[in-house]
């Protein structure tokens, strides 16, 4: 503290003799020196430090890039579309029927031997009728034809019934045809249903089984699926006769031994037809030529001989 004391009496010393130099010739009294006494004690105040330098900003990263979207795969190609098959042919068509006011088919083509009922063989007949039959169709008889008495057999007879009754609308009933067979025995008969029966047109035949075998045929009512007459005696048909219908029965539609073409199989032996129209020579409705299922005998191995074309009738089974 002394040293201190000391000290500062020296600066008040030093500072009195300046100020009597520097004052030389001034007005000022005694309290002006004391006053610069007060100045020098508050010089020196400590220098204000620079202000810190911002730091510079963080450059911001670049945008990664977006990546090149996935091209897109080619479209695979169509396949060509499969052609469709030639629809298998029914044999060739007959001659062109004649239509109008008889409506009658036109002559069947000539069948070739074999199954001809299914139309793999047998020829197209004519090509007058409709294209649907009536709804309550249960009998007609067949346009197709067949040269000879080899039908395939008894169920590949009926399946020709039902292809026919399919092409006109009606397969969705069981058709059956109206053939006997030696074996086992069967009665064309007993093969059909009670009746009535109603041809395609939608015109009855009979009313039963009875009254179906007492009646004479009749061309404008034993008519084809589509419609059509069959070629007969009846006046104004067209040529050639095809009215035998292949049955192997009699006029009741019982079995005739040894007149069946072996069963619908064979083109040797002998068959039993009837005449759809009723007649025979010179329009004769004498018995036995109107008996529509069994008027005579024919050939198994030419059914056009005696004036047929391997026709059939068919019914709806019972």
């Amino acid at each position: 503290m002394m040293l201190r004391s000391s000290v500062l009496a020296r600066l008040s010393f030093i500072l009195a003799a300046s100020c009597v130099v520097s004052c030389s010739g001034s007005d000022a009294g005694p309290d002006a020196g004391t006053g610069g006494t007060g100045g020098g004690a508050a010089g020196g105040g400590g220098t204000t430090g620079q202000a810190g330098t911002t730091g510079q900003a963080g450059t911001t990263g670049q945008a990664g890039t977006t990546g090149q979207a996935g091209t897109t795969g080619q479209a695979g190609t169509t396949g060509q579309a499969g052609t469709t098959g030639q629809a298998g042919t029914t044999g060739q068509a007959g001659g062109s029927g004649q239509s109008g006011a008889t409506g009658s088919a036109g002559r069947g083509g000539a069948a070739g031997q074999g199954t001809g009922q299914a139309g793999a063989t047998g020829t197209a007949g004519g090509s007058g009728g409709a294209t649907t039959a009536s709804p309550v169709m249960n009998f007609f008889v067949t346009s197709d034809t067949s040269t000879t008495g080899n039908l395939g057999g008894l169920t590949a007879a009926d399946a020709r019934c039902q292809a026919r009754a399919a092409a006109v609308g009606q397969g969705a009933k069981t058709w059956r045809a109206y053939l006997c067979v030696a074996s086992p025995t069967t009665n064309a008969r007993d093969r059909i249903g009670a009746g009535p029966y109603y041809n395609s047109a939608g015109v009855m035949l009979a009313a039963d089984k009875d009254a179906l075998h007492a009646r004479s045929g009749d061309a404008a009512l034993f008519i084809d699926e589509r419609g059509a007459r069959i070629n007969g005696q009846w006046s104004g048909s067209p040529m050639p006769v095809q009215h035998d219908i292949l049955t192997g029965c009699n006029s009741m539609g019982m079995l005739m031994a040894g007149n069946t073409c072996s069963d619908w199989t064979a083109t040797t032996g002998m068959s039993l037809v009837g005449h759809a129209d009723g007649l025979g020579p010179s329009m004769s409705s004498a018995a036995p030529n109107n008996q529509w299922a069994g008027a005579h005998e024919g050939f198994c191995d030419n059914t056009a001989t005696r004036g047929g074309a391997g026709r059939i009738y068919c019914f709806v089974g019972p």
